[in-house]
Order: structure tokens, then C-alpha cells, then sequence
């Protein structure tokens, strides 16, 4: 899989071991940086890692800052991104296994650089389950229009069917 990262001036270090578990892992990685001493902030490598997965330029995405938050909200602010936070390896295994995320976000002040390879390794094996996440992440797709009505999203739900 080709797969980018990026991260602002507090997810250096971290964005670097993640890079490395992706690498290790057989993965095509192309670091976008920083470099340490250089500053950046986190809405615009959000905004870089959104566009080029939402694109297909990639397939995946890797995302640092100190909590992992604001560079996930600003990735989620492209359409056909589903950015999530992990903390922790179990919600990176189900967050692309039911959600179908596309990009994952990690807090440089929340986990350690262990913990940050363990949470990539995760993400990394597992794979989209179909069926009624399938139909879900549909539901966060159609959720890019605005004018969808509430009623409509409901009905493509697994829940009502």
C-alpha cells in the first residue's frame, strides 16, 4: 500500500517510528516531515494528508500532533477522508475494520513511540469487514452533502433495514 504521513513540529519523533513500523511492515511511506526544527501546523498537514488520500494519490494516511485531535479534524474536513484518533491498537484495528478510515491520527503527547508502532501495526493489518459497516460508511459518504435528509440517511442504515 502507498502510504503518506505528515505531522506538525510537536509529532516529529513519533511520526518518525510510525513511518519506520509502515516501512518494516513492507509499505510504500513517503514522509512529508517536518524535519526537526522546522514548524508546522497541524491544520495544514491535515489538510495535505486529507487531499492526497481523498485523491487516490495514496491509500493511507498517517497524522501527528500533541493530541492527535486537531490534525484529525482538519483531515476530516476533505470530503472522502474518515480520520480517526487512536490512542491505543484496538480502536486502530476497528476503526478501519467498521469505519473503513482511511487515515489515522496520534497524539505525540499521548502515546509513546512503542504504543505509536503498535496502534500503525494495527491499522496497517486490518481491512475494511463490508456488510453492514459497508452500508454505515456509506451513510458517513452521503453525510458530504449537506442537504441529505435525516430521514433518507436513516433508511440506509443496516438498523432499519
Amino acid at each position: 500500500m502507498r502510504i503518506v504521513a505528515h505531522s506538525d513540529h510537536a509529532g516529529i519523533e513519533i511520526r518518525q517510528e510510525m513511518v519506520a513500523q509502515a516501512r518494516e511492515l513492507g509499505h510504500e511511506v513517503d514522509d512529508l516531515g517536518p524535519a526537526e526544527g522546522e514548524k508546522i501546523d497541524y491544520p495544514y498537514a491535515g489538510a495535505v494528508v486529507g487531499r492526497k488520500v481523498a485523491t487516490g494519490e495514496y491509500d493511507l494516511g498517517l497524522l501527528v500532533c500533541g493530541t492527535g485531535i486537531g490534525i484529525s479534524l482538519a483531515a476530516n474536513k476533505v470530503p472522502g477522508v474518515r480520520a480517526a484518533v487512536c490512542s491505543e491498537p484496538y480502536t486502530a484495528r476497528l476503526t478501519r475494520q467498521h469505519n473503513g478510515s482511511n487515515i489515522i491520527a496520534v497524539g505525540a503527547r499521548v502515546v509513546g513511540p512503542g504504543l505509536a508502532r503498535m496502534i500503525v501495526e494495527a491499522f496497517l493489518l486490518a481491512e475494511p469487514e463490508g456488510g453492514r459497516h459497508a452500508q454505515r460508511v456509506g451513510m458517513l459518504t452521503a453525510l458530504e452533502d449537506p442537504s441529505i435528509d435525516l430521514e433518507t440517511l436513516r433508511a440506509m442504515g443496516p438498523a432499519c433495514q
